[in-house]
């Protein structure tokens, strides 16, 4: 039979073998560290940089587009606008001014007509009953004529419109009355006199018509 054979144990290096010397005396020796399975601490990850912090450098955003410039105004345009707009308030305020005037000289007028109307009565009789003219006639001729020229010179004209044909518009029909040789619709004989303010009717003239 053959002895077993013992056991080999591999060489260990020992520090004249392996190169290192033997440690000078005095000198500490590294403590030998032995990882142990869950005992060992975990590396720590690294904490992640803050881009907010101070002192860290922050990664350049993306420049965002400058804003366009306003565009210049127009001042000449704004400068036409305005003398338009002025020239209208000017029209404009003429135009009240013409129409207030003309309201107030048609109300005035109105208030004046009756009063006409009876001197033109009051002429007409004294001439019917004088076989001469007197001078009291010829004094209540002439402030009429006086009264309707004032009148004109305002833009108020009398309506007397005696042979001419009727209209409805301007005229007022009292009567109508056969009229030989006379063409139906004509104006035969005035009783009251109508007034005219450019083409605004004041007072119509009230008329006989012929049949």
């Amino acid at each position: 039979m053959t002895a077993p054979e013992e056991p080999t144990t591999p060489d260990t290096p020992t520090p004249e073998a392996s190169g290192a010397g033997p440690a000078p005396d005095g000198a500490a020796q590294p403590a030998a560290t032995t990882d142990v399975p869950g005992t060992g601490s975990a590396p720590q990850p690294e904490p992640a940089a803050d881009p907010a912090a101070p002192g860290e450098p922050v990664a350049a955003e993306a420049e965002a587009p400058a804003p366009e410039a306003a565009p210049e105004p127009d001042y000449k345009d704004q400068y036409l606008r305005a003398v338009a707009e002025t020239d209208n308030v000017r029209k404009r305020a003429r135009r009240d001014v013409e129409v207030a005037h003309g309201r107030g000289v048609a109300k005035l007028a109105k208030e004046l007509l009756p009063a006409l109307d009876n001197l033109e009565r009051a002429l007409a009789a004294a001439e019917a009953q004088e076989g001469d003219e007197h001078q009291l006639t010829s004094g209540i001729r002439l402030v009429q004529q006086e009264l309707i020229a004032a009148l004109g010179r305002v833009g108020i004209v009398q309506d007397a419109p005696k042979g001419a044909a009727f209209d409805p518009h301007r005229h007022e029909a009292i009567a109508q009355m056969p009229a030989e040789g006379v063409a139906s619709g004509t104006i035969t004989e005035v009783y009251s006199a109508g007034y005219l303010l450019g083409d605004d009717v004041l007072r119509a003239a009230k008329v006989v018509v012929a049949q």
